[in-house]
């Protein structure tokens, strides 16, 4: 699998360059996709290996806004490095455009008339936008294209 060569070749530069939190971001990333494979005893596919990726910077961007709640600067420098790093691997992400058109392709495929299909086309649009849009943006443009 190509990502988990490449974060291995990312973790011995980041050790030779003595960067503690790249280092500890990429370990961290390896052992998440290494406890995905135990958890389904096979090896994950590179879909999978993202899919891993994009909730690890969801869980990023939640810990970032909590600890700016609670004024923890510096923990939230240490999320928002650790995110960086997550997203050095991950897809391009959509443009709006993009997304309409997913959005509307997703729509048409499935048939989708209103608001109750609204799982049927997140079904589809999943496996397209997995790693490179937020879900929860995604789901509200959905509803409001169905809603509308």
């Amino acid at each position: 699998m190509e990502l988990n060569k490449k974060i291995e070749q990312e973790m011995v530069k980041a050790a030779k360059a003595k960067e503690k939190i790249r280092l500890s971001a990429l370990r961290m990333m390896k052992n998440a996709v290494h406890n995905k494979e135990i958890d389904l005893r096979r090896e994950l596919t590179e879909a999978e290996c993202l899919q891993v990726f994009a909730a690890m910077v969801k869980q990023r961007r939640d810990s970032i806004e909590q600890f700016e709640k609670g004024g923890r600067m510096d923990l939230v420098e240490k999320e928002t490095s650790e995110l960086n790093v997550v997203q050095e691997f991950m897809p391009q992400q959509f443009s709006e455009e993009d997304l309409t058109a997913a959005i509307e392709k997703a729509i048409q495929e499935t048939g989708a008339a209103g608001p109750k299909d609204m799982g049927k086309v997140m079904k589809a649009l999943l496996p397209v936008i997995s790693g490179r849009a937020d879900g929860k943006v995604v789901s509200e443009k959905v509803k409001a294209r169905l809603s509308g």
